[in-house]
């Protein structure tokens, strides 16, 4: 059963955020390891106040615990601290909150060591057809290159880089606050221990320099919109000789003035006259591989679908190809000529004739097996 949290942190339930972090800082002063060291109760009294302080300082996780407790906050999926180095590790952003810089909790000291460069990302437009067939191109960037006159080291020719300083080498400056020791990186040589004294005039001592680089790019065929390619070693150049990031090509494909894909399918809309609907007609249709001609049978209706095999996109895998698929769309005719509507009105009244026709045919049907059964019963 867990304690409550306010009771833990010696406070009301209507406390200010003021309030919690004065109670807070006042319990953590107390009970640090550094001021108890081997005392387990002392250092469970710490896990305690942070895990309370963690939950109420957040207003979203304090209403959630007013409102169902700890079971409450058990469901947003907040566990707690394992120990005081889990406190001091993952959520030192509590003594920054509290002591105005961060607590890190380790040696000092900082690597000089290579730094891989940055990914990039460059969206490229492509045709509806290359998307489907796949193509190659090229496309122009500009990534961070290591400087040529200093190697990417930052300095003149012939010097060599200075102790930084402030922190003496160490690429740390550390503090005391009660009992705490805060370690927070070296502002004046970011953390890397040295300073360059006489810097590369061509790189003003970055060790980088912006430059514009062609990069070929081969586009599978059965690529999307959405789909990523990714071309190794091909992003911005590393520090200190650091391995070069990537480059990511995001594809995004033109709409088709004829084609809509559906996954590996491909459609086509196909308008048909009223007499090819009825009576058939062979027609010639667009496909990514050229013209092709289609039947369309007699009797044909808006919605038929014909479906023509292997014709679609590209698996991106390799498992063959989808198919194109054929939506007719019957169009109904306008800007009629006066014989258009004559033939047309005696279309329609012969299509009455054999409705009517047919009615009175099952009418009659009708009422004579009605006859027969009335005789039937009366012998």
């Amino acid at each position: 059963m867990k304690k409550d949290y306010y009771e833990i942190l010696e406070v009301s339930r209507d406390c200010s955020s003021e309030e919690l972090k004065r109670a807070y800082r006042k319990l953590a002063l107390k009970y640090h390891p550094d001021k108890n060291q081997g005392d387990k109760d002392a250092e469970e009294h710490f896990k305690e106040a942070a895990e309370a302080y963690e939950v109420l300082r957040d207003p979203q996780k304090r209403q959630t615990y007013d409102l169902y407790g700890y079971e409450g906050i058990a469901g947003t999926g907040f566990r707690g601290f394992s120990g005081p180095q889990d406190i001091f590790s993952n959520f030192s952003d509590l003594f920054e909150d509290l002591f105005g810089f961060s607590a890190m909790h380790q040696k000092s000291g900082t690597s000089m060591g290579p730094e891989a460069g940055a990914d990039l990302r460059y969206d490229l437009e492509v045709s509806f057809e290359d998307a489907a067939r796949g193509t190659e191109t090229e496309i122009e960037i500009i990534r961070l290159e290591s400087c040529s006159v200093c190697k990417g080291t930052g300095m003149a020719s012939g010097s060599r880089p200075a102790t930084c300083p402030t922190c003496r080498g160490r690429g740390q400056i550390i503090r005391s606050e009660g009992f705490f020791r805060i370690s927070s990186i070296c502002p004046h040589c970011s953390g890397s221990g040295t300073i360059i004294t006489d810097p590369c005039q061509a790189c003003q001592g970055k060790g980088r320099l912006r430059e514009r680089h062609k990069v070929k790019v081969h586009i599978p065929a059965g690529v999307d919109t959405g789909s990523r390619l990714r071309l190794k070693r091909e992003g911005e150049a590393g520090l200190r000789h650091g391995p070069r990031g990537d480059l990511y090509i995001v594809i995004h494909v033109k709409p088709h003035d004829l084609f809509e894909r559906h996954g590996n399918d491909i459609y086509l809309r196909l308008p048909v006259s009223i007499v090819q609907a009825a009576m058939g007609d062979e027609v010639e249709i667009s496909t990514l591989d050229g013209p092709r001609n289609l039947k369309i049978p007699a009797e044909t209706q808006t919605g038929d679908h014909f479906r023509l095999k292997g014709l679609g996109i590209p698996d991106l895998r390799g498992f063959g190809s989808g198919d194109q698929i054929i939506e007719v769309a019957v169009v109904t005719p306008t800007k009629l000529t006066e014989r258009q509507r004559t033939l047309l009105q005696e279309f329609a009244d012969i299509e009455k004739e054999k409705k009517e026709g047919g009615f009175f045919r099952k009418l009659f049907k009708r009422s004579e097996a009605h006859g027969h059964s009335s005789h039937e019963r009366t012998s």
